[in-house]
């Protein structure tokens, strides 16, 4: 019999679903901003903020910006685990990554809200 200690943090599945969540709802946006523009371009200011007047159309790209934030930290945070092995500086850059995207959900609340 082996015995089997496992140790780490334990992310796995929850993660790996999550991630793939997030894609699906990243694609299912794009196509329905895709079809948006195919039936009304706009070409100027106007045009562009008349397209995110509605408020489903502002709650609809909040949760895309959402989702791109979680898909990116999910990745960051993959990747700094994998290659960046000193824990001081891979805690200092996970806390970095958090941050600018703390930061960047902010400011898309603002830009949204702001039209």
């Amino acid at each position: 019999m082996v015995n089997r200690i496992v140790v780490g943090a334990h992310y796995g599945l929850k993660d790996w679903l999550v991630q793939r969540v997030t894609a699906v709802l990243m694609v299912v946006y794009s196509l329905i901003v895709a079809a948006v523009l195919l039936t009304r371009l706009p070409l100027d200011h106007e045009g562009w903020k008349a397209l995110f007047a509605p408020q489903w159309f502002r709650v609809a790209t909040l949760m895309f910006l959402l989702a791109v934030f979680w898909h990116a930290w999910i990745g960051m945070r993959d990747i700094l685990m994998d290659y960046v092995k000193p824990t001081g500086i891979r805690l200092a850059l996970e806390v970095l990554v958090v941050l600018a995207l703390v930061a960047y959900s902010f400011w898309s609340i603002t830009i949204l809200w702001s039209i």
